[in-house]
């Protein structure tokens, strides 16, 4: 089977949706999986602490770890696909660091995923870019606090045509500025497989020649973003890959499952699922 020495985990904004957010972690760990992440599963940017206390618990009694956490990227069924570079949603952003690193932190999570934001009309790439990167430094910086890193992730300009960092390149190009440049050594690349493959993008090629640059990985088949199998992608051997090139993070789980959620892992052998 695809990738066995590799480590899964449930993006449970997309995963399990058919039960309600507080069950959605035992659902996960039922299923086999001991790893998840979340998508910023909060209307606001700072809600309230019984509300951030109530996941957290749900959390830990179900027995999983949370790997990856999004800062707040705003409504994003509105088309909202993060805050960093947008004026007039810049302040959210800023509200919402410390709240989003602490609560990592408190379940020993230390991959934060930052959507760069779409692009507005009447501001120039270089001034939304100069935002971005403001407000990059601050995240990595309260980050840095607890071991985390913050990653750059390149969406699809089919479904996300206002994004700008649509490629791996881009992205990449965008952390080692970050780099050396702003001197934040905490920023990596979020390899989402799904996204690069709609752009065209030869995975199998982006791992064989990119995997150390990968600071988290998710994958869904393409086109339709269905469970690895539904689609056109070579899992066998792009996990195999990534799996030899020495990968050592999680790889999650972030498609839309084609039927229940928990019927959805068939594709993963059951050691995998054990080992994750």
């Amino acid at each position: 089977m695809p990738g066995d020495a590799l480590r899964y985990d449930v993006n449970l904004s997309i995963l399990f949706t058919e039960l309600p957010l507080l069950e959605r972690p035992a659902a996960a760990a039922a299923a086999g999986f001991s790893a998840i992440e979340l998508w910023w599963p909060f209307a606001e940017p700072d809600p309230p602490a019984g509300e951030l206390d109530a996941l957290r618990q749900a959390i830990v009694d179900s027995g999983t770890q949370l790997v990856g956490l999004n800062f707040d990227a705003g409504n994003m069924p509105a088309g909202d696909r993060g805050l960093l570079s947008r004026p007039s949603q810049s302040h959210r952003f800023r509200t919402n660091i410390d709240v989003t690193v602490e609560f990592a932190a408190s379940l020993g999570c230390t991959t934060l995923n930052a959507l760069y934001g779409n692009t507005e009309p009447g501001l120039s790439a270089g001034t939304q870019r100069e935002l971005a990167t403001e407000n990059l430094v601050l995240a990595a910086k309260s980050a840095d606090r607890v071991g985390a890193t913050v990653v750059i992730e390149a969406l699809n300009s089919i479904e996300n045509p206002r994004y700008p960092i649509t490629s791996s390149r881009q992205a990449l190009e965008f952390i080692d500025y970050l780099r050396v440049v702003h001197q934040v050594p905490n920023v990596s690349f979020l390899a989402d497989l799904y996204h690069l493959a709609r752009m065209g993008e030869s995975v199998q090629q982006l791992v064989e020649k990119h995997t150390d640059r990968f600071g988290h990985v998710q994958i869904a088949d393409v086109p339709g973003r269905g469970q690895p199998g539904t689609g056109e992608l070579d899992w066998d051997a792009v996990l195999s890959t990534l799996a030899a090139r020495g990968y050592q993070g999680h790889v999650g789980l972030e498609y839309k499952p084609v039927g229940p959620s928990a019927e959805s892992f068939g594709w993963i052998t059951d050691v995998t699922r054990e080992n994750a």
